[in-house]
């Protein structure tokens, strides 16, 4: 899969693209990522690419000129007529894992990073086909999200983590992931002693199942309750599942 980020602030991409785990599926070219800045497709010598907004208020707005010159760019070398191009706002859809898996499973598309107050909504209307949000909050730009969106997916390609590592994730299954625990099996805190759950140190890999199970769907019930709904509406909850919310009272 193919991603042309279009930023004003390609240097930014540069660091996450070669660091962590992530980067196997960068360097495979498994996520193709190209940076294209708006600034090379300016008509000025200042090379322009944000001018006041018409009606007056605060901040300046992204020029529609520039940028459809560089989707033009993009286009052409992507050797498609229309690519699909994803607008990072707070209006758009909320991100969530199943959004991340389709794009994962996708062709890819171009990543459209705004800055200042916005860009110019007649750009939009003719080019964005999807918009989307990390959530009810306002950053400075389009960069955090887009790389958010770019590490979901290089770490659901083939050969990036230890299978089956991601199949694990939290909201994989729809519920949030349970606790870990690693050595020492006694941890000195203070006066206490905290010791790794028993269950863990079995070696009973069916009592193992279900109490990690267990754990998750009590963090879920506990923390985000609307996702016990979700799963129990699309029939994802089984007998047992019910039999621990149950006792759990929740």
């Amino acid at each position: 899969m193919r991603f042309d980020v279009v930023t004003l602030f390609p240097d930014l991409f540069t660091p996450h693209l070669s660091q962590g785990i992530t980067r196997r599926a960068y360097e495979s070219r498994q996520v193709d990522v190209r940076l294209w800045s708006p600034r090379d497709f300016a008509d000025d010598n200042y090379r322009r690419v944000d001018d006041r907004p018409y009606g007056g208020g605060p901040g300046m707005v992204m020029l529609a000129e520039p940028l459809q010159r560089t989707l033009l760019a993009v286009a052409a070398d992507r050797a498609e007529d229309r690519p699909a191009v994803v607008h990072f706002t707070p209006t758009g859809r909320r991100l969530d894992q199943a959004l991340v898996q389709a794009f994962a499973a996708g062709p890819g598309a171009v990543l459209l990073c705004g800055r200042y107050e916005g860009i110019d909504q007649r750009f939009i209307d003719s080019h964005v086909t999807q918009e989307i949000s990390l959530g009810d909050f306002v950053l400075s730009g389009g960069e955090l999200p887009a790389l958010a969106l770019l590490d979901a997916v290089a770490r659901l390609q083939p050969g990036v983590l230890t299978a089956p590592s991601h199949e694990q994730d939290s909201f994989s299954d729809g519920l949030l992931e349970g606790p870990h625990y690693s050595r020492p099996e006694k941890l000195a805190q203070g006066d206490t002693t905290l010791e790794v759950p028993a269950v863990l140190l079995s070696g009973h890999h069916g009592d193992i199942a279900r109490w990690r199970r267990d754990r998750s769907l009590e963090l879920t019930a506990r923390r985000r309750p609307d996702l016990i709904e979700a799963a129990r509406a699309a029939g994802r909850l089984s007998k047992a599942d019910e039999q621990t919310l149950t006792r759990l009272g929740l």
